[in-house]
């Protein structure tokens, strides 16, 4: 007993509120159990639409939800995240099932799978500190607005989907009166979340809001669109099963670019969203425990029949805002949609729609970063620019191109803004000597401006370059200063290198004798290290 309390701390410890807290009360786990079935209710529907996007079946989308929502809430790096079937994922696999069909897809989710362990395991999920402010600002705007837009399908006639032939079905709008009774039960759902909070805290305002308009629905037999239109969710338990495909090369390279695109969007839904949570919820780190829990909960879905998954950003905040902030939360949910596929279909297909649209839209309320269009004229340009980009870009495309695209053009802004600060303080020595203080980092951006500092064929026969306030960074520095040194030799004069750290002195090749000792010389490393060392300088 004792051995198995102690594996339940090590793997459970963080089942607590705040730090300091070794277990849950009782009006916390009812908290976390509430918000769980809250959250499980909102999966729904979102599992079997992105399971139509994907050109799969319903079962297989409540599958994934289900067994990624399981996995990654007992190990993933970020307590009260919620993970599932995502549109994100879906959009990239709709080709792969359209040509090649549905054991493709799994063994696709298998393969992802392993890359994202393997990502987790080389810890790559640091490198999600590299992402800007003003990247997860348009991360989450553009998130907040791809939420309104999945929830415009559900305001169409049931039962009229017609395939486009990409992936993504359209139908008849809603129009007349049942358009109106169904936004007036949206209006009506929103408005119970809103006013909940002030009312009690017993219970999730999204569950209040859920249950209050479903009764209201039922109870007066109003036709409007229920879960059970959209498919049936009655299932068994999922069943394990082998990909049936030829384990060849010829398979290896189809799945294989479809396996590293699913893995890279998924690790970034994922790790954005952990960073979205962690800020909420005041929690710091779990990235590459993170990046193996989505692996894990990929590998084994792939073998249970599900379509994969990741973070989802929209039920994670569902369940923050429910009140759910540890393991519990995540766990209920999961289990509480597997109750719903063996079980409790019947019941769950009464739901109406428009409750959970006015779920997800309270949820598009409180994710859109509403002060980020009050400091647009306040920040630097460029960060304006950046946050309107990445909103763009992840509505237009996908999450992943937008960070991606984000992040390349804020690193671009810095290089420029670093590279135009590189100048020099000139003196002129009583011997007759001539000195250039370089003040701003000198590296791959800014070597052009470095070079343009000095008049060469002018300067007198000594010339000194002082170090002291810059710092060489790179392989491109290096090379710069190399340059520079042989430009004064082939005419003769004499150039003296000061303030270069130790690193530097070693890396210098040709100019390397050219350094002056001094015990103020600075401590740093450079990055081309290994590239001056191996001959890339020089001209070893």
């Amino acid at each position: 007993m004792a051995l198995i309390s102690n594996l339940i701390h090590t793997r459970f410890g963080d089942f607590r509120v705040a730090p300091g807290d070794t277990q849950l009360d009782g009006r916390q786990w009812k908290t976390e159990i509430l918000s769980g079935l809250t959250v499980a209710l909102a999966l729904v529907p979102e599992a079997v639409a992105f399971a139509f996007v994907a050109g799969v079946n319903p079962l297989v989308g409540l599958y994934a939800a289900f067994m990624v929502g399981l996995i990654t809430a007992i190990m993933g790096g970020r307590p009260g995240m919620i993970s599932g079937a995502t549109g994100a994922l879906a959009v990239v696999m709709v080709a792969l099932v359209a040509q090649h069909g549905v054991e493709y897809l799994f063994a696709t989710v298998v393969l992802m799978g392993l890359l994202q362990i393997f990502a987790g395991a080389m810890q790559w999920g640091k490198f999600m500190r590299l992402v800007p402010h003003p990247v997860m600002l348009g991360f989450v705007n553009g998130l907040a607005i791809v939420i309104f837009l999945a929830q415009m399908s559900q305001f169409k006639v049931p039962g009229t989907r017609v395939d486009t032939g990409h992936g993504v079905s359209s139908g008849v709008w809603l129009s007349g009166q049942p358009l109106m009774i169904m936004l007036a039960l949206v209006a009506a759902t929103m408005a119970i979340i809103w006013v909940t909070p002030r009312l009690t805290r017993a219970i999730p305002a999204p569950l209040a809001g859920i249950g209050i308009v479903a009764a209201v629905v039922i109870a007066f037999g109003l036709d409007v669109p229920r879960v059970g239109d959209l498919a049936s969710i009655k299932g068994g338990f999922p069943e394990f099963h082998i990909p049936m495909v030829p384990l060849n090369w010829e398979t290896l390279e189809i799945i294989l670019p479809y396996a590293v695109i699913l893995a890279a969007i998924g690790l970034i839904e994922s790790l954005l969203t952990l960073n979205l949570v962690g800020d909420m919820t005041g929690q710091r780190g779990g990235a590459s425990q993170e990046c193996i829990a989505q692996g894990v909960a990929n590998t084994v879905t792939g073998f249970f029949g599900g379509m994969g998954g990741c973070a989802m950003i929209g039920q994670s905040m569902i369940n923050v805002k429910s009140g759910g902030r540890t393991r519990v939360a995540g766990i209920t949910a999961a289990l509480f949609l597997l109750a719903f596929i063996l079980v409790g279909s019947s019941l769950i297909e009464q739901i109406p729609l428009a409750a959970l649209v006015g779920v997800m839209f309270m949820v598009v309320i409180g994710t859109f970063a509403w002060n980020s269009l009050m400091i647009l004229r306040k920040v630097p340009l460029t960060d304006a620019f950046v946050i309107v980009l990445v909103t763009v870009v992840t509505v237009m495309e996908d999450l992943a191109v937008a960070v991606v695209v984000g992040v390349i053009v804020s690193a671009l802004a810095y290089a420029w803004n670093n590279a135009r600060r590189i100048h020099a303080q000139i003196e002129n020595a009583p011997d007759g000597s001539k000195i250039y203080k370089v003040q701003g980092p000198l590296f791959f951006g800014s070597t052009d401006g470095f070079m343009e500092m000095f008049e060469v064929e002018t300067d007198p026969l000594s010339v000194t370059v002082d170090f002291a306030g810059s710092r060489v960074v790179d392989q491109s520095a290096l090379q710069a200063i190399e340059t520079l040194a042989g430009k004064y030799e082939d005419l003769g004069k004499r150039i003296q290198l000061r303030h270069l750290s130790r690193d530097c002195h070693a890396l210098l090749s040709k100019a390397g004798h050219l350094v002056i000792d001094s015990d103020d010389d600075p401590d740093y490393a450079v990055a081309a290290n290994y590239g001056v060392r191996t001959g890339i300088l020089g001209g070893h």
